[in-house]
């Protein structure tokens, strides 16, 4: 199926896709710092740039758009309404890299925590129990990684 879009404003769309600073990252975030957390973002010596690196615990925090990184079981994630082959592609390609970048951190010894930006943090939602869960849950792994060390 063709696309809706001519190719110029396709273009505009998909370049108006943030991949760093995102809602749902700046949501982390400010919950870390808030908790005394000291973390370095998109850490350029370690594989794939991760979003929040918490050096002291030893774990990386990767915040992933449902949609984008093909979440499974989740109705962002999962269920696409436009067959598009480029979309499709695209999708494809980002769990495949998710994929790899994994497989390297773990490698390398690091704790990796996957947040999900649209079921676990809805960040459209003003407040949420699903994220107050999600954020408090967080803290739990992240107070079990500080005592492992």
């Amino acid at each position: 199926m063709a696309d809706v879009h001519d190719k110029k404003t396709r273009s505009y769309n998909m370049s108006k896709i943030r991949s760093k600073n995102t809602k749902p990252e700046m949501i982390v975030r400010r919950f870390l710092h808030g908790k005394g957390f000291r973390y370095r973002l998109h850490d350029k010596k370690l594989p794939g740039k991760p979003d929040i690196v918490l050096k002291k615990y030893k774990t990386i925090i990767d915040v992933r758009g449902c949609f984008w990184h093909a979440h499974e079981n989740c109705l962002k994630g999962d269920k696409i309404s436009t067959p598009s082959e480029i979309v499709s592609e695209k999708r494809i390609s980002a769990v495949e890299r998710d994929k790899i970048k994994m497989q390297k951190w773990r490698d390398l010894g690091w704790r990796v925590i996957v947040i999900w930006a649209d079921c676990e943090l809805q960040p459209k939602r003003k407040k949420s129990e699903i994220r107050e869960k999600t954020l408090q849950e967080l803290l739990k792994k992240l107070k079990i990684a500080n005592t492992n060390n």
